[in-house]
């Protein structure tokens, strides 16, 4: 495991049906800069199964979860990922309470739909996969067409293509633009 490079703790949220490179991407980015990963099943088991029928285990569930410890929530997209987020209580209740608080979420793919049915992303520039772009716009949002988009406490991002993108931008939110532009050139992502 790579040295912790900060004291922020990232809950990463998995549903049956996400997006696997999503997901994945995320975990590996924050593990190689050194942010803390929780990967966090919303099932009632740690196992979940994606949208391409790879089988994850995380590291624990959303029932087991100390909210208070963490500083973001992540979430990744996909169908049926996104729905099965959405349809967890627990965990739609703590996005509208970190927001609420000032606290950071993210969300990839489709799953910034649930961030603007929530209520989240009024007037707020954001961005989504094009499946799912009324809904932004239906709830408010200033939709940009962006590969990942910071403003403020929220964190959104397009697609699978997009993940590394996304990953980044966490870590440039806890490291700065410069510990994520050398992680970016050290993956070959930027060349």
């Amino acid at each position: 495991m790579s040295a912790n490079a900060c004291d922020h703790k990232v809950a990463l949220f998995l549903a049956n049906g996400c997006e696997t490179i999503e997901a994945l991407t995320v975990a590996d980015i924050l593990y190689r800069a050194g942010i803390p990963c929780t990967k966090v099943s919303v099932n009632s088991t740690p196992v979940f199964v994606t949208s391409h029928n790879v089988t994850v285990v995380a590291d624990t569930t959303v029932d087991h979860l100390d909210w208070d410890s963490y500083d973001m929530l992540v979430l990744p997209g996909g169908i049926p990922g996104t729905p099965n987020l959405k349809a967890c209580t627990p965990l739609m209740e703590q996005v509208a309470r970190f927001h609420r608080s000032g606290k950071m979420i993210a969300a990839i793919c489709a799953a910034p739909s649930i961030f603007a049915e929530l209520g989240l992303l009024k007037g707020i520039r954001s961005t989504c996969n094009p499946s799912v772009e009324s809904i932004l716009i239906d709830g408010g949002a200033d939709l940009v067409r962006e590969n990942a988009v910071t403003t403020g406490n929220i964190i959104t991002s397009r697609a699978m293509g997009t993940a590394i993108p996304f990953a980044l931008a966490i870590v440039e939110h806890y490291l700065g633009k410069e510990k994520a532009d050398d992680l970016g050139r050290n993956i070959l992502y930027y060349q």
